[in-house]
This record gives structure tokens, C-alpha cells and sequence, in this order.
């Protein structure tokens, strides 16, 4: 693991960004947050559920980069130019060790596996070789958290939400029509995605709150 390192960054508080209450149940331990369409603030989220994870456990929780998209999460951390998840996907020659790639960020209760530096090109997502790495690491940390491509940008998020325990849809209110975050759920449900819960950006309640909690 690499050595203690300082980004300043200032997360939101979950209430903030409207994070909703999930109960988690024992076996809920890999989790993957993804939205409908990029833009959504998907990383935000995936950063005040890995703060609010960090305070509710008696044990370890990781942050996982797995959004190949400009301005991610590890861009948001300062932490581009780091070996990642990419690297331990994508580099079939000389991958590094997943422990090698897991950054202590010192200001923060919650360690980060950076999305990484190997260019993957067209390449789709082994996952035979995901989910020994889903494994090793959930031998490691009590929560694993994703932050994970929209599902309309990238089939990646298909594929990692087959493999984890559950998904966690992000829906701006402000961006994302119901009937697009509908046809999200749906098609994480039908690749074999766990659907858990939904986070709420900029929710204004501009249709009524019951419509949102039956997403």
C-alpha cells in the first residue's frame, strides 16, 4: 500500500448531497454507485457514501475509481497519475499487486484504488478477473465502495453490478428524466445488478417524493 497521502478536498456531508438511507444488511458488502447518464455526480456521491460507510463500521472501507471518463474520481483526488484499477484490469503483462495500487489519503477515513494510468483502448472488462480482484479486496475492507461509469456512457457498470452485492442508482434531479433513471434500473436488473437504493443530487421535488422513492 502506498504511503500516507494529503489531498485537500472537501466532501460533502451525505445529507447534503441528499444521500438517502440504505440499510445494509451483512452480505451487502461491495457496492457500486452508477447513474443513468454522465454528469449525474456520481463521484460525489460515491465520496460522502464511502465518508458515511467510514463512520458507520467497525472495520476498513475502499473507494474504488472504475470510470475511465475525464474529470473522475481519482482527478477529483489528485491521484491520476497513480497504478489503479485499470492497471490491475487492463496490464495482462506485468499487472501490478493490488495492494501496491491502494492509496491512505491522510485527510480522509476511507482508503482509494485511483482508476489508473494503462490505456485500456476498446477492451471490454474481464469478469473472471474482476471478481478475483472484488474478492481480494473484500478479504481486506468491510465496505468496498465504486464509483462506477453511467450506464449509458459504458457497459463497464453492467458488468461490476452483476459482481457486487448491491447498486446504488445516483439520479439528478436536475438532469436525469425519470424515465431514463426507469430504464437504467432496469437494465442493471437485467444484467444481474442488485438494485439497493437511490441517491438524489439537487432534488428540488419537482414531481412528488413517493414517485422518486418507486424508481
Amino acid at each position: 500500500m502506498d504511503g500516507s497521502t494529503s489531498r485537500s478536498l472537501s466532501i460533502a456531508n451525505p445529507s447534503e448531497t441528499n444521500l438517502t438511507t440504505t440499510v445494509l444488511d451483512l452480505d451487502q458488502r461491495t457496492l457500486l454507485l452508477t447513474a443513468a447518464n454522465s454528469g449525474s455526480g456520481t463521484s460525489t456521491s460515491a465520496l460522502a457514501f464511502a465518508s458515511q460507510l467510514s463512520l458507520m463500521s467497525t472495520g476498513p472501507v475502499l473507494l474504488v475509481d472504475s470510470s475511465p471518463s475525464n474529470g473522475n474520481l481519482s482527478q477529483m483526488l489528485g491521484l491520476g497519475k497513480l497504478r489503479g484499477f485499470n492497471d490491475l484490469m487492463f496490464n495482462h503483462d506485468t499487472p501490478p499487486l493490488a495492494q501496491d495500487c491502494i492509496v491512505r489519503l491522510s485527510d480522509q477515513p476511507f482508503d482509494v484504488l485511483p482508476g489508473g494510468t494503462w490505456k485500456r483502448g476498446r477492451e471490454r472488462l474481464d469478469p473472471e478477473r474482476l471478481r478475483v480482484l472484488l474478492r481480494q479486496l473484500g478479504d481486506q475492507y468491510r465496505f468496498v465502495v465504486i464509483d462506477g461509469e453511467a450506464v449509458y456512457a459504458s457497459a463497464d457498470s453492467l458488468v461490476i453490478g452483476n459482481l457486487v452485492d448491491g447498486v446504488i442508482l445516483v439520479v439528478s434531479a436536475e438532469q436525469t428524466r425519470w424515465e431514463v433513471a426507469q430504464a437504467a434500473s432496469q437494465r442493471l436488473t437485467q444484467a444481474g445488478g442488485r438494485l439497493i437504493g437511490s441517491v438524489f443530487n439537487r432534488r428540488k421535488y419537482y414531481m412528488p417524493k413517493w414517485l422518486y422513492n418507486n424508481l
